[in-house]
């Protein structure tokens, strides 16, 4: 890795909002906001030395000058990306003790490169020959469009003041309770339909497939032997150049979660306040699964274009580690 010759110049972010809040009938509070970033001249790590289509190692072009025939990457602020996106929340608040907030987010993130930093401090590209360079511009990966979330408190109503058990045996066994929730629903991110380089001999680029299908269809199967979405869709490229196919064209599965706790709370004096807490992640034991096998070239076809093997090729066969779990606790607070 090494620097351009010149004066460094360091990137920036801009960003910006505005937000229209108001009470609208039924005692809701609502909110819209447009929020916007944009960043300028992110780091990143430009292989200079990689191939043209059918090159090789020998055609890298350091190789073809010095005899230098590896990645050679150029640390420097090269990439942008912004994101946009529409913010909206509502607030409802009744006279019961029960309180609701539900809020929903549209966006859209474009970046060039969905991979976490390097230890030089900047991203890696996928697409580093000029030629195809603007290849690495698309959606974001970890772009979810749509994202929803409604959450609650209720305050039991029991115990004194309240409208029921206000006094005696069960007044001291039902008051002071509260149940909270938070339910969360978002689709799920996006990737590549990636294939093998050999016919497209361009060390230092990545290849995708073919898309022979206008349409993917989605078949949502989960398991080792059963699709998500139509492998018949794409196809391996055997020629040298790159596959139709750009980033970041599919969505895995989405997630609907919803988390639960129960407390309660025991005054005890003007000055001490113990609070018992229960609580359940993932209360329904919803199974979250992870993105499907993407590359096509591990599937297998018979010479009469049917499936003789997927080879892992747009199957799921993995799971967030969020299985059901539950954490008990006391709190003591003065």
């Amino acid at each position: 890795m090494f620097l351009p010759k010149g004066q460094f110049r360091r990137g920036y972010i801009q960003s910006w909002n505005v937000t229209l809040e108001r009470e609208l009938p039924g005692a809701i509070v609502g909110s819209v906001a447009y929020v916007g970033t944009h960043s300028v001249r992110q780091l990143a790590d430009w292989d200079i030395n990689a191939a043209a289509p059918g090159a090789g190692n020998a055609g890298r072009p350091l190789a073809q000058k010095f005899g230098r025939a590896v990645a050679t990457n150029l640390l420097d602020g090269m990439i942008g990306a912004n994101y946009q996106s529409l913010q909206t929340t509502f607030d409802r608040r009744f006279s019961g003790g029960l309180f609701l907030k539900g809020a929903y987010t549209f966006s859209h993130a474009i970046t060039e490169n969905d991979e976490s930093g390097s230890d030089s401090g900047g991203t890696t590209l996928s697409w580093n020959h000029p030629s195809v360079r603007h290849r690495n511009r698309a959606t974001a990966g970890y772009n979810r469009s749509h994202v929803f979330q409604m959450s609650w408190l209720y305050a039991l109503p029991f115990g004194p003041g309240r409208k029921f058990a206000s006094g005696g045996p069960a007044s001291l066994l039902l008051r002071d309770w509260q149940v909270n929730g938070l339910l969360s629903s978002y689709n799920g991110t996006l990737f590549n339909v990636s294939a093998s380089g050999t016919s497209l001999n361009a060390p230092g680029n990545t290849q995708t497939a073919d898309q022979v299908k206008s349409k993917v269809e989605k078949l949502g199967g989960i398991g080792s032997t059963v699709s998500f979405f139509d492998p018949l869709a794409f196809r391996s490229v055997t020629e040298v150049r790159f596959g139709t196919t750009g980033r970041n064209i599919l969505r895995g599965p989405g997630v609907v979660n919803v988390n639960l706790s129960v407390f309660r709370s025991f005054p005890m004096g003007e000055r001490y306040k113990l609070e018992f807490r229960a609580e359940a992640f993932n209360a329904t034991n919803t199974p979250h699964f992870g993105n499907p096998g993407t590359n096509v070239s591990n599937m297998q076809l018979s010479p009469d274009g049917s499936i003789r093997s997927l080879g892992g090729f747009t199957t799921i066969s993995s799971a967030a580690a969020d299985e059901r779990q539950y954490r008990f606790a006391l709190r003591l607070s003065f």
